[in-house]
This record gives structure tokens, sequence and C-alpha cells, in this order.
């Protein structure tokens, strides 16, 4: 039943507050007789107020029976301590009415809502200067439990501030009020909420006021549309408006009332744009989609975008049906050639952005929603097969270019710190509002450490479970708290649910996690269960408090802030702002750059990626790993080695050298070359005695080794492959390349063959670079 003004008083506290005259019936007459007027101003104020020397005979009180006896029954119903202080204020209130009906001509039964508002003022000093000079201030509130007894008066949020659970104490029943109030605080409390603690007094105040409004003291008249009439009329507001949103859930568990609309208020309007038969496929398409809400609402943003396309460039085609492969090529060229802020709704936020070149990410992205779109609508065959969405919509060769594994890992000094401030995290970093912390500290100390250790996205540790964490040695399970030995070295599972690209699966985590969500479990109040979104069933969340589950941007809007203060360092670097998604990127690159790294599938697997495609996007090859493996690669020893070499000064200082005397030797071991561009020779590797070459054992090469001006120095010879096979695997590849030069001339000018001496079997006595530095 909807709850109005004209609702009648509970029948129980009726017969209640009408027992003293129990048999007698009221008159409900609207309009004061004469004689009832006279006989009030006959009486005078001393004797309407009943003071010491007042005539408890005098005939006026006869004649004003009938003003007078449902005042009094009121009086005597109401729950009220019998004290002179009160009693006087009780008679007091008689005498107000009495003599201000007199004044009015009708009697307070026929008084409008207005003219209760006027008499009992909308703060204590307007009170004052409407009512009797002789009526206290204890006077209003007895007043006001006569103006919603007698007259039907609910608009109590328009008097101000004053105590509305003693008001609905004097006119309910102290005892059933707070019985009533016990029965919605135990609900609370046990959810977590600050409202089902005994010293808060918000919730009485805001019971009462509903009581009061629905002239009934029973929850279960507490109905849905009581609620949306105290939302929609603004009869609250502030943190009064929030305990009413707490007090309807808490009335929904009781299975009174339906829960709380979810607020859209603060919610954008629903985007629109383009043509209206654009905009009716697009919506058809949405509600039959199966994609989550999410990516359909993102599928329809950019469908949109394209709709305002055609209605400007190409009003031809709004209807999709229309499409062809020129309309396909015409949008993939514009978009190619589109700059942020291009056909869009609303602006706002994209600040500073606006104006400059689509990003490849965001082209893709809008190339990918109308594929979708035009293949299913082709697949549910609203639309012919007029051409291939895949082929005629696919995002260009020079888009693709530019897509591919770009990991936002955050920096290694910067993710340090923030570990550590998670793992001191206190109290007082908290952030708190006037009735304290939000979140006990355990739980956020939980989430917190969750998400620096787990790796997982944001809405799959708000969707963790309660007992996600096992712990187990050698294969065997043990208890969390258990103190043996064999515990100390336990491995620390954690159990993730169905996720975005698979299904539920099990990973080792560090015990450090394990232990924070196991002290948060320890002190986690009762919760019902709540809707587990993407798998359709209701499950016992383990980040729920209040009876709701912990906002999947938690992380980002709080516990990043929060850290990065704490840590002292800014919330965003060269990459972008640190969000909860970048964790998942720096702990898998961490582990791969770790000293005993994880494999690709390893890590797939701990990531609980389908494919390892999907891992390459989150795991980042680090500069010092990448130089370590670079390092022991060898690279340049592989392909470049030294040789001795003898330098002649006594050539070169005077000028034989010049004249063309050989100054530089090169040792071959079994003798010298003096070839000048020895580097470049086919034979360096097995000599061929062409006339560049001096036998050690020669007179002329003892003279060359008994002279004391040379020196002798080391020169870079680079490696063919042939030369780097016949140096890695021996005689084999050393005879092969013997036998390719016996036909390949020397400097001098002759083959091998020609020479007809054999090469020698000996390999060029050449050593590794050795590019470290000296000891």
């Amino acid at each position: 039943m909807t709850a109005s003004l004209s609702r009648p008083i509970d029948p129980a506290i009726k017969t209640r507050w009408l027992s003293p005259i129990i048999g007698q019936r009221f008159d409900t007459t609207v309009a004061i007789r004469s004689e009832e007027a006279q006989a009030i101003g006959e009486l005078g104020v001393r004797n309407l107020r009943r003071l010491q020397h007042h005539d408890p005979s005098a005939p006026g009180w006869r004649v004003i029976g009938r003003l007078l006896r449902p005042l009094e029954a009121v009086n005597a119903a109401l729950d009220s301590p019998s004290t002179p202080h009160r009693r006087r204020a009780m008679l007091d209130v008689v005498a107000v009415l009495l003599v201000r009906s007199a004044e009015a001509g009708r009697t307070f039964r026929g008084w409008t809502t207005q003219e209760w508002i006027d008499l009992l003022g909308r703060d204590q000093t307007e009170f004052r200067r409407s009512a009797p000079g002789w009526a206290g201030d204890e006077v209003r509130p007895y007043l006001a439990a006569h103006a919603h007894l007698l007259g039907s008066f609910t608009e109590f949020h328009r008097l101000g501030s004053f105590q509305r659970l003693t008001l609905s104490w004097r006119i309910f029943g102290r005892d059933h009020v707070d019985g009533e109030i016990t029965r919605v605080r135990a609900v609370l409390a046990q959810w977590g909420y600050r409202l089902g603690r005994d010293d808060d007094t918000l919730l009485p105040m805001v019971v009462s006021q509903l009581f009061l409004l629905n002239r009934s003291p029973h929850l279960e008249d507490l109905n849905t549309e009581l609620f949306d009439r105290v939302r929609r009329d603004g009869l609250l507001d502030g943190t009064r408006l929030n305990t009413l949103h707490a007090l309807q859930r808490a009335v929904s568990s009781l299975e009174i009332c339906d829960p709380p609309r979810r607020n859209t208020g603060r919610h954008s309007v629903r985007a629109t744009g383009g043509a209206q038969v654009w905009e009716q496929w697009v919506d058809r398409w949405h509600t039959t989609s199966t994609l989550t809400p999410r990516q359909r609402g993102g599928v329809r943003s950019n469908l949109l975008k394209v709709g305002r396309w055609v209605a400007a460039e190409h009003p031809d085609s709004a209807d999709p049906a229309a499409w062809t492969r020129q309309t396909c090529a015409a949008w993939v060229a514009a978009l190619d050639r589109m700059n942020v802020g291009d056909y869009v709704q609303r602006t706002a936020g994209l600040k500073d952005r606006i104006g400059k070149p689509l990003e490849a990410s965001s082209k893709d992205g809008q190339l990918s929603a109308i594929r979708r779109f035009f293949t299913d609508c082709q697949e549910w065959e609203w639309l012919s097969r007029r051409f291939d969405p895949q082929r005629a919509l696919a995002t260009p060769r020079s888009v693709t270019a530019m897509l591919g594994p770009a990991p936002r890992v955050t920096a290694d000094e910067v993710w340090a710190k923030l570990l550590w401030a998670g793992l001191n995290l206190e109290s007082a970093d908290l952030p708190e509002s006037q009735a304290g912390l939000f979140y006990p500290v355990e739980l956020v100390r939980a989430i917190t450490v969750t998400w620096l250790f787990s790796g997982q996205r944001s809405n799959e540790i708000a969707r963790l479970r309660l007992g996600c964490i096992r712990w187990q040695h050698d294969g065997d399970p043990i208890v969390g708290d258990a103190q043996q030995v064999l515990a100390r070295d336990a491995v620390c599972l954690l159990d993730i649910p169905i996720h975005k690209t698979g299904t539920a699966f099990t990973k080792p985590v560090d015990p450090i996690l394990g232990q924070a969500i196991e002290a948060w479990q320890a002190i986690h109040p009762s919760q019902p269960q709540l809707l587990d979104r993407r798998t359709g069933e209701r499950v016992d969340l383990l980040f729920a408090f209040r009876a709701r589950r912990v906002s999947t941007a938690y992380i980002n809007n709080t516990i990043i802030p929060m850290l990065c203060r704490k840590a002292g360092v800014p919330d965003a670097d060269i990459r972008g702002n640190i969000t909860s998604h970048r964790a998942r990127s720096t702990i898998a690159s961490q582990l791969y750059n770790a000293k005993e790294p994880m494999t690709l599938f390893e890590l797939q697997a701990w990531l609980g990626h389908r494919s390892p495609q999907s891992t390459q996007y989150y795991a980042k090859i680090s500069p010092n790993t990448l130089t370590r493996a670079y390092t022991d690669a060898g690279y340049f020893s592989r392909n470049v080695r030294t040789i001795e070499v003898l330098v002649d000064r006594d050539a070169v200082t005077s000028g034989a050298a010049a004249a063309g005397e050989p100054w530089q030797h090169y040792d071959l071991g079994h003798g010298y070359c003096t070839y000048t561009f020895f580097e470049q020779c086919p034979h360096r590797m097995a000599c061929a005695r062409c006339d560049f070459y001096t036998p050690k054992a020669s007179s002329k090469g003892q003279l060359l080794e008994a002279k004391d001006n040379l020196q002798r120095m080391l020169a870079n010879i680079p490696l063919t492959d042939e030369e780097q096979l016949a140096v890695d695997d021996g005689q084999a590849a050393l005879d092969q390349l013997l036998e390719r030069l016996v036909d390949v001339p020397t400097p001098s000018g002759a083959t091998p063959r020609e020479i007809g001496v054999p090469a020698t079997a000996t390999l060029l006595p050449i050593v590794s670079v050795n590019q470290g530095k000296q000891g």
C-alpha cells in the first residue's frame, strides 16, 4: 500500500491510547460551536492550564467536553515519564490547542498541515513567536504528538531538528520502537555496518522518521513505495539518506520490501547518434548479443560513431542493409585519417587530446566493433551477405604494423617502494570520513597485498571467494595456522574463479598473501551470498562488507593513490597512470626476468592465459636480462678474432715502407705474411705459401725475429661462416675450406694449385677477443 497522509493509525496503538475512555466515541465535527468558543473564553488561561487555583467545577468544562476528551485521551496514552514537569507540559498542550481552536473557529481535527506547521514552528524560536507566551519550550514536543495522532500530521521533516526518536517512543511505546530498531541493528551489525553498533544515533533517527511518516511502528509496514517516496520528495538528506539506503537493504533482507534500486543518477545520458534507422539496428544488435555488458556497451558506442559519420558523409547508407564494399572502404579510409574528437557525442574528458590523430589501437578497436556487428547480423540472417566483413573491414597493414605487445611495466625502483608501502600499511594511512574508516584495515591490507602479489585483474580480485587460500606440503593439505615444522615450508595456493580468458584454476603465491587473506577471514563478518556477474551464481565473496562487494574500481581509486602517498612516488610515470592492471604486467615481467626465470609456458599457466600469445602482452624482457643474454651469446667474439702482427718501426720511420718494403708481418705460426690487406685474403686461414709468405725457418724469417725494433700488436680479423666452422668444428671443416680455395688466386696472383705447394693443415693461431676489463 502506498504511504499517504490519510493512512489510519495502527489499530493496536489506537486501542492503547483510547483505553481510558473505552465505549465512548469522539465527535469529529470540524466546526467549533459558538457556545464552545464562548466557554473557552470564559474559562480563561488560568482554568484552561489548570493551574493551582483553577476552578474544576466551572460550567465551561462541561461545554467543551467534546473537545477536551480526545486531548486528554492522547495525553493518557503517551508513553512519557509521569513527572510534574512533563504533566505540566501536557496540560499546557491542551490549553494551547483549545485557545487556538477558538481563535480559528475550527477544531484541531480540521486544521491543515500548514496550520499545524505555523503553530509548531520550523524551529524552537519560531514556535515561541507563534505560541502563547505562557507556553514553554517543553510544550512543543507534546504538541507534535497531538498533531500526529489527532491531525494526521506527518510533515516532521519541515520542523527542523528535534528528537524524533523520543517522539516515536511517546506515540508508539518505547519498548516496541526499540525492539524494531534492534531487529534492524542485528542485520546491519552482521554485515559489518557501523549503524549496527549500539552507540549509533543515525539509525534510530531515520527509523523513527519512517515510523512517524508511515503512522505505524512495525517494520512489516515499511514497503518499497514508502522508501521511494522519501527519496522522491527529499524527506531526508546527507548521511540520513545513506542510512535510509542501509535500512532498506536490511528490511529487504527480512523479505518485507524490495532492495534499493541501483543509483543511475550520476551516470551520463545514454549515447545516441546518427540516423534513426542506424540507431535502431545498433540497439537491436545490443539486445541480442551475448557479449558481456561492458563489451556490448563499448561496441555500441563505436557503432554510434559510425552512424554519425554515415549521417554526415553517406546519408544514403544510413541503413546497414545498404552497405557495400565501397562503403566499407570509405569508412576504413576515413577512420585512418580521423582525429580524436571527430564524430563523438561528448568531448568531456578528452581535454588536450582533441585534434590529435587516433592511436593504432583505437582504430583497430573501432574496426573490430563494426566487423562484429556486420558478422553477427549476417550470421543471424538479418542482412544478406553482400560482402565479407572480415575482409572488407579488415584492419589495414599500416595500422597492424603499429600494434603488438607493449606491456606497461612499472619501474623496479617504483614497484619496490609500492611493495614496501603495502606491507607496512597502517590504519593512519587509510582515508577516513566523519564516521571513521570505511573498511576495516584488515580488509584493506588483504586487498592491497592481493593486488601486489597475485598478478590478477582487479575484477578477478573482487570476485575471489571465501576459502580461496589453501596450504599444502608435498601435495598434502595443511591447515593454515598449523604449528608443525613441515607447515613452515608449506606452499600457499590461491584459487582463481572463472575469469576473462579461461576456467577456474589454482596458482602458487607468496605466503605473505595467504597470511593477509586469512587475517581478514578471521574477522570477516557474515555476509549474504552475492551474485557473481560472470557465472550468474550466488557465492560467498571474500571481499564483501556491509552486504555488498568491494568495487572493482577500489584499487584504482583508493588503494593505488594511498600507496603512492605512503611510498612518496607519483601516481603516474612516462607510461601513464599507475593502474591496477599494470601490476599484472609488472609481476609477469619480473618473474620472466628473474635469476631463475619462469618460462613463457610456465608464466602462461600462472597468469591463466589460454595461449602464450596472450602472455607476450604482459611479459617484457628487461634491458638487463637482454644485455646479459647478448653478452653470453658472444656475438662479437664469435665473428671477430685477433692475430698477432709484428710492426717494423724502422721501415716506417725510414720511409722504406712507403717505397714498398714490407713493414707488417702477420704471425701465421709457421711463418709470416707481409700482405698489407691480410684481413681480406681468402687464404688467410690456410696459407697457400704465395710470394707474400716468409717461413720462420728461413734466414729472412730469422733475421726478422732478431730485430730489436719490432712492435708486437694484435689485429682484429672478421671470420666468414666457413672460417668460423673451421675454428669451431676442426679438421673436417678445414679440409673443405682447403678444397674450395685450391683454385682461388692468392694476393700474388697464382692459385694454390699453380703454386704447387700443399697448403698447411695448421690452423691460423687466432684467439678470442676479450671484451672485459683487464684485471
